[in-house]
């Protein structure tokens, strides 16, 4: 099951990814890279950083496979993906919320502390969109000004299950908790149009 979801939220990263690709006007190429970074790196940097090597999204060919193929059904039904745009929000909260528990989880049980464990978490849920802006020269969502808040939304599902998981709850009730906080309170800034605080002013540019 755990599996099934994973691979779900990669497919949908990876939709994403080869979004941003086609829209930027890249050839089949990019959009294959793209959509692979998106649906990979924040899972790939944790594994790095916790020492978990080889990384199981290397050693497992279905973990590769996901997110390219989400690239490419983008590159070539990109007219009617785009228009389900709002439909891929909510699957991408959806993969936000379950790769930030993820994360969260696998640096508990190798042993991190709380604050460590629920950076990692964070990590593992916007590293791979951070990857994919810097290689298209933007500013990432994560950093960038006027964007609903997404960073804080998987700080929040991390930080909730690192807590549910020292509290010794079972496993599916800490999953449970935490892409419900992390999934529910990104749809809701979504909705709601929130985002972080930005300087008002500001000198103009050298």
């Amino acid at each position: 099951m755990m599996m099934a979801l994973d691979l779900l939220a990669i497919f949908v990263f990876g939709v994403a990814g080869g979004l941003t690709a086609v829209r930027m006007r890249m050839d089949i190429v990019g959009v294959a890279v793209l959509g692979t970074v998106s649906g990979i790196g924040g899972g790939m940097m944790r594994d790095v950083l916790i020492g978990a090597l080889p990384s199981p999204l290397l050693s497992d060919w279905r973990y590769l496979c996901a997110p390219l193929v989400g690239g490419l059904l983008t590159f070539w039904f990109h007219p009617a993906i785009g228009r389900l745009q709002r439909a891929i929000n909510i699957v991408d909260a959806f993969g936000l919320g379950l790769f930030t528990v993820a994360g969260a989880v696998k640096a508990t049980e190798h042993g991190l502390g709380p604050v460590p464990a629920t950076m990692l978490g964070v990590m593992t849920g916007v590293g791979g969109g951070v990857l994919r802006d810097v290689l298209t020269r933007q500013v990432p969502e994560l950093l960038r000004a006027g964007t609903q808040l997404y960073g804080t939304t998987a700080l929040a599902g991390a930080a909730l299950t690192v807590a549910a998981m020292r509290l010794d709850a079972p496993t599916v009730a800490v999953i449970l908790i935490g892409v419900t906080a992390t999934t529910g309170f990104r749809l809701l800034t979504i909705w709601r149009g929130w985002t972080a605080p930005a300087p008002t002013r500001l000198p103009p540019l050298p």
